[in-house]
């Protein structure tokens, strides 16, 4: 049996003032794979942990099947959790830690047949006798999955299990997670703050921010049209292009986004999402670029929806099957703080009531509780502080292009390249998308 699981303005602090998940909202279907995906110390640990009834809910309502859980112990929740650091007991072989919550539930039933299921299942019946200190750390976590698969749950709860291996073993043991997941049919909620994992393993991704729920689509949806400019640099590799641009839309003239010494010029006739900029006119926006979204090629071979800049080699990494460019386009890169500062930041105090406040200042309130901070810094690096490191101390260049290896590209080399406007992001300055529009206006002719 599978199970719902919902999740209404559910709030928790630690420390008076510090709020680790704010007022968050998930409904997980039954069966469904979902990943929470966000930096360290987002408060995606603390979710799954108040999920399994090991941490309190401050605020807010969980249930289970429709029903109220808040209060319900973890042994009552039916639940399998599956830690980062395996939590195998060390004095007990592999048989006897995948078989210990069956001997607990049932005390007069032989776990036997189970584990040996659950061993074949997962190809470790060779380690049934074998202490945690006489394997490896990919045996460990395989034997940790069979201790929580064995159970029979009705929701898997994973908090980061593949951290601690190496890269190779996390890609075969992603693999195998999705497979057992997806032919045991369980409701899953995995943590992770790697995005390759969320990519390619959930049904479902929901991004966390300070405690706040950014996004919750997707992976295709959420690496496609990100709501905001922290899931579009958090998703995706390598990150996105995130330059500061200026909006001039003269009524004369074409509509370009200046980039510093170089314009975006938007073609004629101005799509939808190109006319909705106008209301930016003169104002800065960040503009997201990814990799895949920049060639290198002539200016006379602009295809149409193409726009041409040139950029001066800086650096140039050699992936194997492909190479990244960094180039210098003249642009100022725009710093997204929760990324590029060395420790997370704490959470957003909490707000107080003040008796004296008028209506007016607690919606105000309320309304501008979900940011968790601003996203975005436009602040000239000498001006943004010593505590964030800014993107140009961080990586040469301002633009990052994929191409083939077959370019000979050097240092110092002016290349031409081409901007395809199908896959411009344009973002504010409170970091929210407008380009493309979050919701597509209805065709009035139709």
């Amino acid at each position: 049996m599978t199970r719902a699981i919902s999740l209404h303005d559910v709030s928790k602090a630690y420390t008076r003032g510090a709020r680790v998940v704010d007022r968050l909202s998930l409904d997980i279907t039954p069966g469904e794979f979902l990943v929470l995906l966000g930096p360290s110390g987002c408060g995606k640990s603390t979710v799954l942990r108040m999920i399994a009834g090991l941490e309190e809910i401050d605020e807010g309502r969980l249930l289970l099947d429709g029903e109220y859980a808040n209060d319900l112990p973890p042994s009552g929740r039916d639940m399998a959790m599956v830690f980062q650091n395996f939590a195998l007991y060390p004095n007990m072989t592999s048989r006897a830690n995948i078989g210990f919550p069956l001997r607990i539930e049932d005390p007069g039933t032989d776990p036997r047949p189970r584990v040996d299921a659950t061993a074949r299942m997962l190809g470790i019946e060779d380690l049934l006798d074998r202490l945690p200190g006489q394997l490896s750390g990919g045996e460990r976590q395989r034997v940790a999955m069979g201790r929580a698969i064995a159970r029979h749950p009705s929701a898997f709860l994973m908090d980061e299990p593949l951290s601690n291996l190496d890269a190779k073993l996390r890609t075969h043991l992603r693999a195998e997670i999705s497979r057992l997941t997806a032919e045991l049919g369980v409701t899953t909620i995995y943590v992770t703050h790697d995005q390759a994992e969320a990519m390619s393993l959930g049904d479902r991704v929901a991004v966390l921010r300070g405690g706040v729920l950014q996004q919750v689509d997707s992976p295709r949806v959420v690496y496609a049209l990100p709501s905001n400019v922290f899931v579009a640099a958090f998703i995706g590799t390598p990150r996105i292009n995130l330059l500061r641009g200026l909006v001039r839309a003269p009524l004369d003239g074409a509509m370009t986004i200046s980039l510093g010494k170089q314009f975006l010029r938007l073609p004629e006739p101005l799509s939808l999402d190109h006319q909705l900029l106008r209301v930016q006119q003169g104002r800065e926006v960040i503009v997201g670029l990814r990799s895949e979204a920049v060639r290198i090629a002539k200016h006379s071979s602009a295809r149409p929806g193409e726009v041409p800049i040139t950029g001066l080699v800086e650096h140039v990494e050699f992936q194997g099957h492909e190479i990244l460019v960094h180039f210098n386009t003249g642009s100022s890169p725009a710093v997204v703080p929760d990324l590029e500062a060395p420790r997370p930041r704490p959470g957003r105090p909490a707000r107080r009531r003040r008796r004296d406040g008028s209506v007016l200042t607690r919606l105000r309130e309320r309304t501008t509780a979900g940011r968790a901070g601003p996203v975005v810094t436009l602040d000239h690096p000498e001006d943004a502080g010593s505590s964030a490191v800014t993107a140009e101390s961080r990586l040469p260049g301002d633009l990052i292009v994929r191409t083939t290896p077959d370019l000979a590209l050097r240092q110092g080399m002016q290349v031409p390249l081409l901007v395809d406007l199908a896959h411009l992001f344009v973002f504010d300055q409170q970091g929210d998308r407008i380009c493309p529009h979050p919701e597509r206006l209805p065709d009035l002719g139709e």
